[in-house]
């Protein structure tokens, strides 16, 4: 049910719009010398070419990114998340407006949107708002001219204020430029429209518009992005939906495993009903009543845990949000109820089908006079499904270890800068204005080691360019490099080390035409003795190689380090970013938060950790990592009850045969080996299946990173000894109770 809960959640991001079936993001693939890039990242006039040349296309707009921006009413200051949009945002997007229209909303650049709980809290009401001047980032007022509805939870975009795009375009003159990318760009087609075909209309806009251009256009239903987000070499290679597929699959194994249990009980408690069975048919009861009985049986069983499983999930519900980072609730709507009541039913006649069957088909005239025997072709249908058991456990477990195992390698790598102590937050206003003397003034706080400023996060990649030239370069050759804007001291600050050459320093004067690359650069453009070359970059601006940085990953490890380049621009730098002395991380940044505040009036610090940053680019994988850990725990316990029961009914069956036994002298512990071979055995043959299995999905999911572990034999090797570790603890148990028994008692008649 669990399971269900979070896999429906997934499925069903971004679907609540209106218009879900016409919605599309338009997306890129950029060609490069050896591989095609897909990005989201579209130029900023797009949107407004697509609605006025396409008649296929209804509405279009561009967005920018959310970030959190500081909100003044009077001389209240208010941080919240928002970003720029395009004027038919609204008519695109499903976020219901409380007040406004939504053609009319973002008519006047000046205006902005907030959100109910926003509007509430700065204004104390959503009826007060409107109309209601409002600062943004203490240097311009905008007026609210509407209020809508908070996003629901299953909305990727979460944004508590909206912005005119044509304000953003004011101050950024840059995303008018049809070669640079950064914003993104929505669609609504018209009614009936052939995607495919409208996808193959739009594919040459941008290289209509710039003939340098390496961009193919294409159009991805808006919905679909959230589980089909990961493209290789320009083809959709899956993303999220593969954990929606792998839990589907773990549940529907657990439940299987379940359902065994209780084939394998009721089959081995067969001889129990057997007169039962006898009676019934020798008074006329048909096979078919007997099915029914047994089904119906099963299927009460099957209600009963399906009604104590409402409890358990009620219980643990907000548990099971924190370790997903979700706001799932169980509401009961007649999707809910169709969907576990189908799951419910399936389970009572899958489960109770075999027995039943089984069961109903007993000889009358033999089960009366006590003869029952099970077949040779029962016996090993049991064995079978406790292998069959068993080899899924194995695979779970072995899947934890290696998950485990990945997770812990990519945190713990070295990223080749030591990003331990190591701060990063925007500067605004006064800062921005100040920026060398802000600086110099952050580096004389107590605890700062150093500080410099970026026009990046290092995390991913955030800016980037193919508009390099240098000698030897072949003219159709296109290679993409990181672009790092950063100030004197960056490099020292963040640890960087140098391969060559030397970084920027204030004592040359000259730095402003200098340039620094990172090893993966020098490779790819084939330069031997690459320091005092010259390149040009977007054939306007000459540099001098100065220095060649050591690879670092800014990149998640799923990707290998990419050609990269930094240059002296402090007008392009918004990030600040501070090393810490160790041990003194929280009296800092209270002196820190405590400056920030006094030099830049209005504004608050928020500051990131950097390493705690880069561990987010995991968080899929940290989250798949906990939920395999208490699915495998699941499966492995329930394998274990119906071992347990098994050996219990084993044992029972045995009494006597144990009496004679330990009457001629066997000792406990050759009854107990007796009792434990024939399950050792059976785990044994699911470990040999198992490992094969788990070693070819193992390799399959590690070849996602770049960067991985070995699968190492002791991953397999204790996987299997644990599960033959659990299965001995489980069924010696019983086997040691039944050593120890009286053989006196063992053989008394019934």
């Amino acid at each position: 049910m669990l399971i269900y809960l979070w896999v429906n959640d997934e499925v069903n991001m971004n679907k609540f719009h209106a218009k879900d079936t016409q919605l599309y993001q338009v997306m890129e693939h950029q060609q490069y010398a050896d591989d095609i890039m897909t990005t989201t990242s579209t130029p900023g006039l797009l949107a407004e070419t697509l609605k006025a040349d396409f008649p296929e296309i209804e509405y279009a707009a561009t967005t920018t990114w959310v970030s959190g921006y500081t909100l003044s009413v009077d001389d209240n200051h208010f941080k919240a998340k928002g970003y720029h949009v395009g004027e038919d945002y609204f008519n695109i997007f499903s976020y219901p407006l409380i007040h406004g229209d939504a053609s009319q909303v973002l008519k006047d650049k000046n205006n902005i949107v907030i959100s109910e709980s926003l509007a509430i809290k700065l204004f104390k009401s959503a009826d007060q708002a409107v109309g209601k001047p409002l600062e943004y980032q203490r240097s311009k007022t905008y007026t609210v001219s509407g209020v809508y509805e908070d996003m629901p939870s299953n909305s990727s975009i979460q944004a508590e204020f909206v912005l005119s795009f044509e304000s953003y375009k004011e101050d950024n003159s840059w995303v008018t430029n049809w070669g640079s990318n950064g914003p993104s760009t929505f669609v609504i087609l018209q009614k009936g429209s052939d995607t495919q075909f409208v996808s193959d209309k739009i594919i040459n806009v941008v290289l209509e518009k710039n003939e340098q251009s390496n961009v193919k256009l294409f159009l991805q239903k808006y919905s679909n992005r959230y589980l089909h987000g990961r493209y290789e070499n320009g083809q959709q290679s899956g993303g999220r939906i593969e954990y929606v597929q792998l839990f589907s699959i773990i549940a529907v194994f657990i439940l299987l495993i379940a359902c065994i249990n209780f084939m394998n009980l009721s089959t081995a408690r067969a001889s129990r009903r057997a007169k039962e069975v006898g009676i019934k048919k020798a008074v006329g009861a048909h096979q078919g009543s007997l099915i029914s009985q047994f089904l119906t049986e099963s299927i009460i069983t099957s209600i009963a845990a399906s009604l104590f499983s409402l409890l358990v999930v009620n219980l643990f519900l907000s548990q099971f949000n924190e370790i997903t980072g979700k706001e799932i609730a169980l509401q009961f709507d007649w999707s809910l109820v169709s969907i576990y009541a189908g799951i419910t039913l399936f389970t009572g006649v899958f489960a109770g089908s075999y027995p039943a069957f089984y069961l109903s088909a007993f000889n009358p005239a033999k089960v009366l006079k006590g003869v029952v025997r099970g077949s040779i072709g029962e016996i090993w249908a049991r064995k079978g499904l406790v292998i069959f058991q068993f080899t899924l456990s194995v695979v779970l477990i072995v899947a934890v270890i290696v998950v485990y195992q990945q997770i812990e390698f990519v945190q713990n790598k070295n990223l080749d800068f030591f990003c331990e102590n190591l701060i990063r937050f925007e500067f605004n206003g006064r800062a921005e204005e100040n920026l060398e003397t802000f600086t110099k003034e952050i580096r004389q706080i107590p605890g700062v080691v150093n500080a410099s400023s970026i026009g990046h996060n290092l995390i991913g990649r955030n800016n980037n360019t193919s508009g390099l030239q240098w000698e030897g370069k072949h003219p159709d050759d296109r290679i993409l490099f990181e672009n790092f804007r950063v100030d004197y001291q960056l490099l020292e600050t963040v640890g960087i080390e140098m391969a060559e050459g030397r970084t920027f320093s204030e004592e040359y004067g000259t730095d402003s035409t200098k340039i620094i690359f990172n090893e993966a650069a020098i490779k790819v453009m084939g330069l031997e003795n690459p320091i005092g070359q010259q390149i040009t970059l977007w054939e306007e601006y000459k540099y001098e190689i100065i220095g060649v940085a050591e690879d670092f990953n800014f990149q998640s490890l799923h990707d290998e380090v990419n050609p990269a380049f930094f240059v002296l621009s402090k007008t392009n730098t918004w990030n600040m970013m501070t090393r810490l002395a160790a041990g003194k991380e929280k009296e800092t940044i209270e002196r820190l938060q405590t400056f920030y505040s006094d030099y830049n009036p209005g504004f608050t610090l928020d500051y990131k950790f950097i390493d705690e940053q880069y561990e987010l680019q995991y968080a899929a994988e940290q989250r798949v990592a906990t939920l395999s850990k208490y699915f495998a725990g699941v499966a492995i316990l329930i394998s274990c009850l119906g071992l347990f029961g098994l050996a219990t009914f084993t044992a029972q069956r045995r009494l006597k045969e144990i009496g004679v036994r330990k009457a001629l002298g066997s000792s406990a512990t050759s009854i107990v080996y007796l009792l434990t071979s024939e399950f050792t055995k059976l785990v044994g043959i699911s470990i040999l299946i198992a490992l094969p299995i788990s070693y070819l999905m193992g390799s399959q999911w590690l070849t996602k990173f770049a960067y991985r572990i070995d699968l190492n034999i002791w991953f397999f090797v204790g996987a299997g000894l644990a599960a033959l570790v659990i299965a001995w603890l489980t069924v010696s148990t019983q086997a040691i109770r039944a050593a120890n028994s009286n053989p006196a008692d063992c053989l008394k008649d019934e």
